[in-house]
């Protein structure tokens, strides 16, 4: 019996062998290991698909069979897809922990997800012993240990579209975690949405820059490229001076980053004489991108616009075409190839267009719920559409745009504030690096705007100074009411954890507006 779901590589390897499949930098060799200067790390698809095999082996060797969790926790790394791919193979279950977790934090998802096996990057392993897993390995021993294996496939396993390839635990913005199962069938539909609403060519170029343990690393453009026969790139510890470099030295075609990468990347030195002309376009994820972001990179040539996911719904969920990216900046397009939404009202009732509502989504590309978890499974998936709490609008040309997170709407005196309509005029303001805005409890109005501001290097600016500036742009009631200036939270994808920013804010001292 040949195997025809699961496993990717082999399929891949038999169609384009000598191809450059993946890339490896030196800060991503070797577990985390690499030193910097050493030179990339170079894989055909059929050299890649060897190693995977062997890891396959490998992980057979310590009892793994199908349905069988495989934690990993471990900084992107070659062996990190080595192990996503050999799970596919053996259609047992990748599941990868943040690894910026303390153990308290992480010890949870491990207890849920029940691995049958842990496998841990260097400087993980006081984390991996607090675990207490039955059996670990660590990744820095791969190399030894795979050499005993053989490089042929293991043997055909019968997996389903249906069954899980990973768990992935959501959260970090929010506080709270949920392990989303993510089907063999929703990574093939998410490839294939991908591929033909944003145009991938086998030619693409494209650098991991996000971690494998979210979507946006594993789903954004890695496993698109191995289904269509691309190159990835992945880079260890995010610089953006060596982003610059790696453009030009790896002809990069696309790139994918959240907001606050892209604003590094603006902000360093390099980026005035840096030659975009080989990028296809940039895209933006993962949470709002500020106007100035965009227009410093249109003010390059670039095709710059913004895409908009979730863990549990693709992730790639819209297209937005090239050329109405300035007509439609902020807009995220139109849904994304085989996928259906809509935009409900309170009171379950469809939204004309201009009418902001929930963003509900359906298709072949939705998660299977949450692992162990039927009633928050229940909850957002109570009907066939998932409901993502995300605020959305449509326009009568079609058009649709994210408009907030329900939560972080503020209700202020019964008028409704976004709080991205506050943070894009904070970012208007030159001195400010980062900025995020959540509701501060108010006895005469309910709640009214706090914002939390960071400063670029050696800027200096008052609250009363920022209030200033939010004046000139925005409605007396949309003004913050208190400024807190300090480093933001941030998860280890850039996005602001406004759920830490929230606990402060009560104790925040007004400004007389």
């Amino acid at each position: 019996m040949e195997m025809w779901t699961g496993d990717w590589l082999g399929r891949r390897a038999r169609y384009t062998p000598h191809k450059e499949g993946l890339v490896v930098l030196s800060g991503a060799q070797h577990a985390g290991l690499g030193r910097p200067g050493e030179p990339p790390l170079r894989l055909t698809f059929d050299q890649w698909n060897r190693r995977a095999n062997r890891t396959a082996h490998l992980l057979r060797s310590y009892g793994v069979e199908k349905g069988d969790r495989v934690g990993v926790i471990s900084q992107n790394c070659v062996e990190m897809l080595d192990l996503l791919f050999a799970c596919g193979k053996l259609g047992a279950i990748y599941t990868p922990y943040n690894w910026r977790l303390t153990a308290a934090e992480m010890r949870p998802m491990v207890e849920d997800a029940d691995p049958k096996l842990l496998c841990y990057g260097p400087h993980f392993d006081g984390v991996a012993a607090e675990m207490e897993v039955g059996r670990a390995i660590a990744m820095a021993d791969f190399d030894s240990l795979l050499e005993a294996f053989p490089q042929t496939a293991p043997p055909p396993v019968s997996i389903d579209l249906e069954d899980p390839w990973m768990i992935l635990y959501t959260g970090g913005t929010t506080g709270r975690s949920k392990g989303a199962i993510i089907s063999h069938r929703q990574v093939t539909w998410n490839a294939w949405n991908t591929i033909a609403g944003w145009g991938l060519s086998p030619e693409d170029r494209v650098p991991i820059l996000t971690p494998f343990f979210h979507t946006g690393g594993l789903h954004v453009f890695t496993t698109p490229l191995v289904q269509l026969g691309g190159t990835s790139i992945l880079m260890g510890h995010f610089d953006p001076g060596l982003m610059l470099e790696t453009i030009q030295s790896e002809r990069i075609s696309i790139l994918f980053m959240v907001p606050t990468m892209f604003q590094m990347v603006m902000n360093h030195p390099q980026f005035a004489g840096a030659d975009f002309s080989g990028v296809r376009f940039m895209i933006s994820g993962g949470a709002p991108c500020p106007r100035p972001i965009y227009e410093a990179y249109w003010a390059k040539g670039v095709v710059f616009k913004s895409g908009y996911g979730m863990t549990e719904v693709g992730p790639n969920c819209f297209v937005l075409p090239d050329h109405e990216m300035k007509r439609k900046v902020g807009s995220v397009g139109f849904p994304i190839f085989h996928a259906g939404m809509r935009i409900m009202a309170d009171d379950g009732r469809p939204c004309g267009p201009n009418e902001v509502g929930e963003l509900q989504i359906t298709g072949p590309h939705l998660c299977s719920g949450y692992w162990r978890n039927p009633d928050a499974t229940r909850q957002a998936n109570p009907d066939g559409w998932f409901h993502t709490g995300d605020l959305a609008v449509q326009y009568p040309d079609g058009y649709m745009k994210i408009k907030d997170r329900s939560k972080d709407i503020i209700i202020s005196g019964g008028e409704n504030i976004s709080s991205i309509e506050v943070e894009d005029v904070l970012y208007r303001h030159p001195a400010v690096l980062a900025a995020a805005v959540v509701a501060k409890p108010d006895e005469r109005w309910g709640e009214t705007p706090c914002a939390f501001v960071e400063l670029k290097a050696g800027a200096q600016v008052t609250a009363q100074e920022i209030v200033a500036h939010c004046k000139k742009h925005l409605a007396g009631f949309k003004v913050p009411r208190a400024v807190v200036f300090g480093e933001l939270p941030k998860t280890s994808t850039g996005k602001i954890q406004k759920f830490e920013l929230r606990k402060q804010a009560g104790s925040a001292s007004a400004i007389d507006v």
